[in-house]
Parts: C-alpha cells; structure tokens; sequence
C-alpha cells in the first residue's frame, strides 16, 4: 500500500492475544480519522486444527491458512509474514491489549524492561491471560527490534473507581498485597463512552455482554462500580464461566471433594456458566435456537437474562437512576431474544423497549415512552488501542522524534 495516499495517518498495529489465539488490526490514524487496513486471527494455537485469516479493508480475503500453530511466536511471526507484504504499510507502533495492570498502572504505558518485569510478577493475578500477553510482547521486539510497544490494560479505566467499590471485604494487609475489585473489559468502556458523546455525561449503564460478560455504572464519564472484581471470572454468568460464587462451594469441592486449585480453576472458567448449565453448549446463538426443544437450554439463558436484570437493578442503586442503558458485545449486540427478556421487569426504573426496533438491532430500541434510553452500541476495542498508542507515542517523544520514527518504518 502506498502511504502516500494517507500522508497524515500512522499505522498501528493493535495485538489482543489470548491464550490459544492471537487477534489483530493494522489501522491508520490521523487527523481525527481512522481506517482499518486489516483484520485477521491465528485462532487454535496450541491445539489440532489451527487457523490463520487475514482480510483486508474491503473484508476480501488475503490469507487462509489450516495448519497447527505450536505456540504464540510461531503464530505471531506467520501473522508478521503475511503483513510483510508490500501493499500493507509497516506499522509505526503496536498496541497491546493486556489483561491486568495490577496496583501498578491506571493508564496505558510504553513496554519498557520495568514494565515486563511487573507483569511477570502479575502473573498471579491473571494466569490465563499474562503469560500469552508477555509473549506476544516478546515475538513483537524479536521480529521488530526498536519497534515502539504500548500496553494498554483493560484494568486501567476501572482505577477511577472511589475506593469504596474497588475494596474487597478482607482484612486491610490485603489491599497493600494489590487484592482488590480490578474490573475488566476496560477498552470496550472506553469506547462506548466515546461513542455516546455528550450522553455519556448522565447516569449510564454498559452491559458488556459476549462469551466473557460484565458491567459497568458510569456517571459524568466516571466509573463508580463493575461487575467483575479481582479476576475475569467474577461477576454474573458467562459462556463458561461462573461469575461469583459463595467461596464455601471451593472449600466444599476441596475438602468433601478433592479438588484441587488446577481443577477448581478448570471448573470455574471452562465447564461452568451457559454450558454448565445447559449441557450442551457455551454459545448463546446455539442455545436460543435450541431452548423450544432442549429444556436445560432454556434454563440456562433464562437464567442469563436474569442475572443480567439484576445486575442492571444493582448498579442502577449505585447510581441512583439511570438514564441510558447500552448493549455491546457478541451477545448485547446481536441477540434481541436477551435484550427483551433481560428488560422485561425493569419498567420500574423506566425502562421499555421497543419490540420492532429491538428486532431489527437498531441503534436506540427503548420505547417512546422510556425514561431511560437503551442504545446498541458495537464496540470497537482497537480503536481504543491504536488511539492510546498513537498518543503516548507522540505525548513521550518530541514532534521531531516522532518523525523519525516515521520515516524509520515506512514501507519499503
């Protein structure tokens, strides 16, 4: 691609790796303008039947590619390969999408050695997610030596939260040790914030909802509670996570039981949630088409959209009303049958939907007569990224530095 057609614009590329798959976006930014060049997966890394996508900015395949990934170098240096080519710029700066920031930062920051060092020492905090994350940042600096590296934590926007909601009802030594309400799916806040623009100002609800689902009550812009706490597994029910349990059913399963931690933590994020229950599957879509003839697969999404009603009541109460409710996420975005049901009882706090326009996912799907406006809003994580890492870029670095940084990594 030549750049010469977007002479303002940085590419950035954004990195959001889990631990069997690596998920990325090569944008451009610029004078208030964004345009996503690509888009692509290394999904099932680790596993039989790995699969490599790349699509560009006309959603037109450029790559397909079946074949086992061994480990995340490996999948992110062919994902590299595939980008190496010359109609794609190189990029400027890579965004990471990065689980927990732990006590340590509330906002996004240049990977640097101190910063590797203490996310090796988060590990703890987020096992499922750190070690992959690390490694992606590792793969980056190997293929791109000098390449600037920006971690932005999902973590970061709950931070603001008053201290009240970020506490944990634990003898005070805890809070010093970092044990604490973290919150998650931080990136999407940010977004949805962004896009309601003025709206945002008022006492606002996000439901974040996909095969990991949270919460978050936020008022003038400013977080005030979440669902999720100290890992990604609290909360309400998930694809196959269990949210919060009471803590006696862990000491049950290991003291009546045997359990131990490495089976407990297998239990409570991968055979729990929609599929624990329904038995037959994590995915929403699946259930939904089958809860007219599978009994438990009714249960399972009733039970879904309950735990989604209450937490929008709870989170209301911390709020003291609530004027926008907005769906986002796989399922908050695309599954009108929840949307209705999760609302259905919440007329109370003013809350009506409009069954056509729910239907059809329009933008707002609240009734005239609604107090409160309840919007569909698709998020758009990178986004977030490639702002972040633009920014600190250019915010760390004199204009001249940037510059150079620039004509360092233009396409050959």
């Amino acid at each position: 691609m030549n750049l010469k057609a977007y002479p303002d614009k940085w590419p950035i590329l954004c990195l959001n790796i889990g631990s069997s798959s690596v998920k990325f976006a090569l944008l451009l930014l610029g004078s208030g303008e964004e345009v996503r060049l690509a888009e692509g997966a290394v999904e099932r890394i680790g596993l039989p039947g790995g699969h490599l996508w790349v699509r560009d900015m006309k959603k037109e395949a450029r790559e397909e590619t079946l074949r086992d990934f061994p480990e995340h170098k490996t999948a992110i240096r062919e994902l590299f390969t595939v980008l190496d080519r010359p109609d794609f710029p190189k990029p400027v700066a890579v965004g990471h999408r990065v689980a927990h920031g732990g006590p340590h930062y509330a906002a996004p920051a240049i990977v640097d050695p101190q910063l590797l060092t203490i996310l090796r020492e988060l590990v703890p905090f987020a096992p499922l997610h750190l070690p992959s994350e690390i490694l992606g940042i590792e793969a980056v600096a190997d293929r791109f030596p000098g390449l600037p590296q920006v971690a932005c934590f999902d973590t970061a926007f709950h931070r603001r939260m008053p201290e009240i909601a970020q506490r944990l009802p634990l003898p005070r030594e805890f809070w010093n040790e970092g044990l604490r309400r973290y919150g998650f799916h931080g990136l999407s806040y940010e977004y949805i914030l962004d896009a309601l623009g003025a709206a945002a100002q008022g006492r606002t609800v996000i439901a974040h909802l996909g095969n990991g689902c949270s919460m978050a009550a936020v008022q003038g812009g400013r977080p005030l509670d979440t669902t999720m706490g100290f890992t990604p597994t609290g909360g309400f029910m998930m694809g196959t996570r269990t949210g919060d349990l009471d803590p006696g059913i862990l000491l049950y399963l290991m003291n009546e039981k045997g359990y131990d931690s490495a089976r407990i933590e297998h239990l409570v994020n991968y055979k729990a949630g929609l599929l624990g229950v329904s038995e037959i599957s994590p995915d929403m879509k699946t259930l939904l088409d089958k809860r007219e003839s599978e009994p438990h697969a009714a249960q399972a999404v009733e039970m879904f959209c309950y735990q989604v009603r209450k937490h929008i009541g709870s989170l209301t109460a911390a709020l003291g009303g609530i004027d926008t409710l907005v769906f986002t996420g796989g399922i908050g975005e695309r599954a009108a049958p929840v949307r209705r049901r999760a609302c259905q009882g919440l007329e109370h706090l003013g809350i009506y939907l409009d069954q056509e326009q729910n239907a059809l996912h329009a933008d707002i799907i609240s009734a005239p007569r609604s107090r409160c406006t309840v919007r569909i809003i698709k998020t758009n994580e990178d986004s977030i990224i490639a702002r972040h890492t633009r920014k600190l870029i250019v915010d760390m670095k004199q204009e001249d530095e940037a510059k150079h940084i620039l004509s360092g990594f233009t396409p050959g």
